[in-house]
């Protein structure tokens, strides 16, 4: 005879991404109440989020709604978490509180701009799908204002581009617009030459995607170089405001400044009342468990790991395997059996650069770059991508992206900017401000 649903182990499971989403996939035929909480109502695919940024991708092919793939065995919440009462067992929620069981934390990391939480709303960050909209947007309306201005100075500026930081996120980016300008809209404007847009990519350490070897670092970096993009390192910025960024005394003038320096983890982290690392991530125990507890699991980006005396890497097959085998260790321990340490098997990391340019490692062993790391990077990003349609999706748009130099989506979307019209009649209309008016949504192919 098969338990009461409502007697069952209640499971919290605390962020829908990677960790979360498998976790709670796990313990979909276990005899548990699964509960899933997550501030959105979708699954994010965020290693191709800078492709709908860069107007590759449209949102609904890297995103999926969280209720769609864990089905009706899974409760799931739209919910904002402000804390954990560990002692108490209660998620804490903007609204109110939810009690569990057991508790598998995997809320993830934010934007950590080191101190200057100012420079947020002039350097754009990239963890959400508003974020890259918001990016996809400041791009491409920065060429068509650059078509419409009069004044060369100006139009230097918003033909500017810069991106803070050259780990994946900021060498991906950059190639990215790189790409943009030089090929995809090189011929769409007639008073502007895109290919002429100055795109810099500012890095602090010595080299670009320092995770890599010198000689992976290098070859990142002359690729870049191809696509036109200036590659700045031992260059740390000083301030960044609405008119550009500054390194020490000298300025650079931009309208569009990407931030991809840095992450902080989730502020859930520090309710938990246990060691956090500089970086604000929990030091779990070699289970992945809060020290101390055996009922509350830390995953993902949030938990700091050792293994063979380095930190794993915060990307997607890590979260997925930490959520895994937290599923199978809670089980195990509510069966009275011992838990087990966790252990990550790294089958590669790639970074792409450009059309057909990427490199990468593959089982901490191998180095590839160029055409056969480009290939392989897109093999293992459709792996992970989730649902069948959201793969075909992905693999045509990149067919027509890579055969055609186009991008599908080139959207423009939310208010129109405010036009600054001259005060003589017959003069030609000005550069657009940079305060919107929401008279009216564009949509600009």
């Amino acid at each position: 005879m098969t338990a009461r649903h409502d007697t069952l182990p209640h499971v919290v499971i605390l962020g829908g991404g990677f960790g979360g989403l498998y976790a709670a996939r796990s313990l979909r035929k276990a005899p548990v109440r699964v509960t899933v909480v997550d501030r959105q109502n979708h699954h994010l695919f965020q290693p191709l989020l800078y492709q709908v940024a860069t107007a590759t991708l449209s949102p609904g092919e890297i995103a999926s709604p969280i209720r769609g793939l864990l089905g009706r065995d899974t409760t799931v919440l739209l919910a904002e978490v402000t804390g954990v009462d560990v002692p108490g067992k209660r998620v804490l929620l903007a609204d109110g509180e939810l009690s569990y069981d057991s508790l598998i934390i995997a809320t993830g990391a934010t934007h950590s701009y080191f101190g200057h939480d100012e420079w947020a709303k002039h350097a754009l960050g990239l963890k959400t799908i508003d974020d890259a909209l918001h990016i996809r947007r400041k791009v491409l309306l920065a060429f068509e204002m650059a078509e419409r201005e009069t004044d060369p100075v100006r139009r230097r500026e918003l033909l500017t581009f810069v991106i803070i930081g050259a780990g994946p996120t900021g060498v991906e980016m950059a190639g990215s617009l790189g790409e943009i300008s030089r090929h995809t809209l090189a011929r769409d404007f007639h008073n502007i030459d895109p290919s002429q847009a100055r795109i810099l990519l500012l890095e602090g350490v010595q080299r670009v995607l320092p995770v890599y070897s010198e000689p992976l670092s290098e070859k990142a970096r002359q690729a870049l170089v191809k696509l036109g993009v200036e590659v700045r390192t031992n260059t740390r910025v000083t301030h960044i405001d609405e008119t550009g960024v500054f390194i020490g005394e000298e300025r650079i003038a931009a309208r569009t400044v990407i931030w991809a320096a840095g992450v902080a983890a989730s502020p859930v982290a520090r309710s938990l009342g246990v060691e956090l690392d500089r970086a604000g991530r929990v030091k779990v125990a070699p289970e992945l468990t809060l020290p101390g507890r055996s009922d509350v699991f830390v995953i993902g980006d949030l938990a700091h790991f050792i293994q063979d005396g380095n930190p794993i890497p915060g990307v997607a097959p890590a979260a997925i395997q930490q959520g895994k085998h937290a599923a199978r260790n809670l089980l195990s321990h509510l069966e009275g059996k011992p838990m087990k340490p966790f252990r990550y098997w790294d089958r590669g990391t790639y970074a792409v650069i450009g059309r057909g340019k990427a490199v990468g490692v593959a089982f901490q062993r191998f180095e590839s770059s160029g055409f056969s790391a480009w290939l392989a990077w897109l093999a293992v990003h459709l792996l992970f991508l989730i649902g069948f349609r959201s793969k075909l999706a992905v693999l045509l748009d990149w067919a027509y992206a890579f055969l055609a130099f186009k991008r599908s989506a080139r959207l423009i979307t939310g208010p129109l900017p405010e036009l600054v019209r001259p005060e003589k009649a017959g003069e030609p209309l000005t550069a657009p401000r940079e305060t919107a008016s929401p008279a009216r949504d564009a949509v600009l192919g």
